[in-house]
């Protein structure tokens, strides 16, 4: 089968022939993909930035936001069989920890990564865990959700996080109406009724912003943080969700969030540098965020199928995914980036 498979840090990832996954435990779950989605990690871990995080060894095949259709499935598993369509939970976890045990399988203590520190989903077929595998309405197509199983799964952790800290008349900012940025938009709209405030450097995503539920919009020219302070009577935020983390975006989410506000950090690739006294002097909060739980998937999935959380996307066959690379990396790519492989196409 074709897969994306990454040789070498900081060298562009080829399509290869590689072997077919099969079957080997009873709870294995063969999945042929209908759409990967392309993430700006993607971008990171070509640069190296993962290396000393995943341990993976290379080459290795890339891609953690997939959905497809179920082919064969081990002799235990019974919720899905042959033909389902699927979207699947990034993370193949354990079902034994504690944190399994809570809810909380985002933090499986014996979790695999597909994309991340195993074989992921740019590819024809892909192995899973039962446990990752939520099936969807027959008539969904995996491309058009896809994204949802990573960029849409983390927007929305980080938006139900926040939830109890935007009550009505609250201000949440949004920084970048990109590939995760327009779903933690609609997500926001969906289950509150916070004020919200959209910055992003690119008139057109503001544009898009606007019909997703954006209440204001902010071009992000170099005094976009003086703007948000005046529409926030110099105060700030009460949260804001930095979507984008590198390129001084990170700095900035820091400088708009209030006293006793919180500052989501949801994109990375740059620096938080913050003096300890401004945290304590303030009583301000920084919160990471890594995608979700099981849960939260299939919730997020009923707000896709009610059509109140949809994506905006751009398919590129499996092969060009250099040039999807090269579109996301050069702010091209508007929405998120979705690689379809020729026998799904």
């Amino acid at each position: 089968m074709k897969a994306v498979r990454l040789h070498t840090y900081d060298e562009r990832p080829t399509v290869d022939d590689v072997p077919e996954p099969a079957v080997q435990g009873p709870y294995d779950v063969i999945v042929e993909i209908g759409g990967a989605g392309l993430c700006r990690t993607d971008l990171h871990i070509v640069e190296g930035q993962w290396a000393s995080r995943s341990g993976v060894a290379l080459p290795y095949t890339l891609g953690h936001e997939n959905a497809g259709w179920v082919r064969e499935v081990g002799g235990a598993v019974e919720h899905v069989q042959p033909g389902d369509t699927v979207i699947l939970h990034p993370l193949a976890t354990c079902g034994f920890c504690r944190a399994c045990r809570a809810g909380d399988d985002v933090h499986c203590e014996r979790s695999a990564f597909p994309g991340i520190d195993t074989d992921g989903g740019m590819a024809e077929l892909l192995r899973t865990s039962a446990r990752s595998v939520v099936r969807l309405a027959p008539g969904t197509q995996p491309a058009d959700v896809a994204a949802l199983a990573d960029a849409g799964l983390t927007a929305y952790h980080a938006v139900k996080k926040a939830v109890p800290l935007l009550p009505p008349g609250s201000t949440c900012v949004v920084v970048g109406a990109g590939g995760l940025g327009h779903i933690g938009v609609q997500c926001l709209r969906a289950l509150t009724a916070t004020s919200i405030v959209v910055l992003d450097a690119n008139e057109a995503a503001l544009e898009l912003a606007r019909g997703w539920g954006a209440d204001e919009t902010v071009l992000a020219d170099g005094s976009h943080v003086a703007s948000v302070l005046e529409m926030t009577d110099g105060q700030g935020a009460e949260v804001v969700l930095d979507f984008v983390g590198e390129r001084g975006a990170e700095r900035d989410a820091w400088q708009m969030t209030r006293r006793a506000g919180s500052h989501f950090v949801i994109g990375y690739g740059g620096t938080i540098a913050v003096e300890a006294i401004d945290v304590i002097s303030t009583e301000r909060n920084v919160v990471g965020n890594l995608v979700g739980t099981y849960n939260e998937l299939a919730e997020l999935m009923v707000l896709a199928e009610r059509g109140q959380v949809t994506l905006h996307t751009r398919s590129y066959p499996l092969d060009a995914v250099n040039d999807a690379m090269d579109d996301l990396d050069a702010g091209r790519l508007q929405g998120r980036g979705i690689l379809v492989p020729a026998r799904s196409a």
